[in-house]
């Protein structure tokens, strides 16, 4: 057995122990020859084992209490039950945290490293806010925090920004990325009901989110109410013309391919995107973010490939192998890849 293997037996037996089925882990190991996959997986399992130590302690502690509760003939405080309860929801919900970690830690490798545009994306979005000293800011969707994070350096000192998310687990990586900041606080909500008053923020961001929400125009008027009067509404997107080369490799090698379920920038794109925002919004810019991917490697491509949320993973379980020799073929003496991405700068 090579390190390889072993190493791809290490990722297997880790992710059994958390509870994976069998059948999940063949599919979610598909490119463990990789050896960047590998490293970032064994840090999102490391990141995932801490997580469950904390829940296991949480319950261990709520039993305690139970215990206690019983032997001293005391009321029972049923609300660590309903702890319990949560605890074990939130156990179930490991699969899909270690592969949106996963998945999102494939997509920013390829645009990292094999991007054309030396200034990369958070670092432009960044530039596009114009931040001032004193400002209130709202991130919707705000993920791992990256947008702070790569640009901390550049932040006033005297800012207030709420980072926000539907998904705890996102919020906790922010927190944990940026450290005790006084800048920023946390809050778990949808933001179709967005729990702040009237005009109370210079600029709410919404980077690469309201394409995946329900009701667009909701989340829209939810902006503009909460947005001071001259305040600024950011929204990021892509257009039909986006990586298109990847979706084209892929169905030249199998035609039922579809690497995503919804054409995200159907629902809201550089497009579309204007006209939806034209009735909340009397101000409207639309600036691109000139880039391509240039790129000569097959494992980072596959595992952008395998990211994605379409039905790939399935079609390619028993042609791996094929797979792989026929990407290696196509991108040997050079790959090139569309970006067609942008956003939409508003004021109310």
């Amino acid at each position: 057995y090579t390190d390889a293997d072993l190493a791809k037996l290490q990722q297997i037996l880790l992710l059994k122990y958390l509870g994976f089925s069998l059948e999940d882990i063949r599919e979610m190991t598909l490119a463990a020859a990789d050896q960047q996959y590998l490293l970032e997986s064994m840090r999102i399992q490391k990141k995932l084992l801490r997580q469950k130590m904390d829940e296991m302690q949480a319950m261990d502690e709520a039993i305690d209490r139970t215990i206690e509760a019983i032997q001293t003939e005391q009321a029972i405080d049923w609300n660590s039950m309903l702890d319990l309860i949560h605890l074990t929801a939130v156990e179930r919900s490991l699969k899909n945290q270690y592969q949106n970690a996963a998945n999102i830690s494939a997509r920013i490798r390829l645009h990292r490293e094999y991007s054309v545009n030396p200034q990369g994306w958070f670092p432009w979005i960044m530039q596009q806010c114009n931040l001032q000293p004193g400002m209130r800011i709202l991130e919707l969707g705000c993920g791992n925090g990256a947008l702070w994070t790569e640009n901390r350096e550049q932040l006033p000192a005297d800012l207030w920004v709420v980072l926000s998310d539907k998904s705890e687990g996102m919020l906790k990586d922010a927190r944990r990325a940026l450290g005790e900041d006084s800048r920023f606080s946390y809050k778990k909500f949808d933001c179709e009901k967005i729990p702040y008053e009237e005009e109370i923020f210079d600029l709410v961001i919404a980077d690469h989110v309201l394409f995946y929400c329900e009701d667009i125009p909701q989340v829209l008027a939810e902006c503009r109410r909460v947005l001071k009067n001259g305040g600024r509404f950011l929204c990021s997107t892509y257009g039909k013309q986006h990586m298109w080369e990847i979706t084209d490799l892929v169905q030249q090698f199998h035609k039922e391919i579809v690497l995503s379920a919804e054409v995200l920038y159907e629902r809201f794109g550089l497009e579309n995107g204007e006209n939806l925002l034209a009735p909340y919004f009397p101000e409207i810019q639309m600036r691109r973010y000139e880039d391509a991917i240039e790129i000569a490697e097959a494992e980072p491509l596959i595992s952008y490939i395998l990211s994605c949320h379409g039905n790939q993973n399935q079609l390619l379980l028993n042609q791996y192998k094929e797979f792989r020799e026929f990407v290696s073929a196509r991108v040997a003496d050079g790959f090139h890849i569309t970006k067609d991405a942008g956003i939409f700068l508003c004021r109310k």
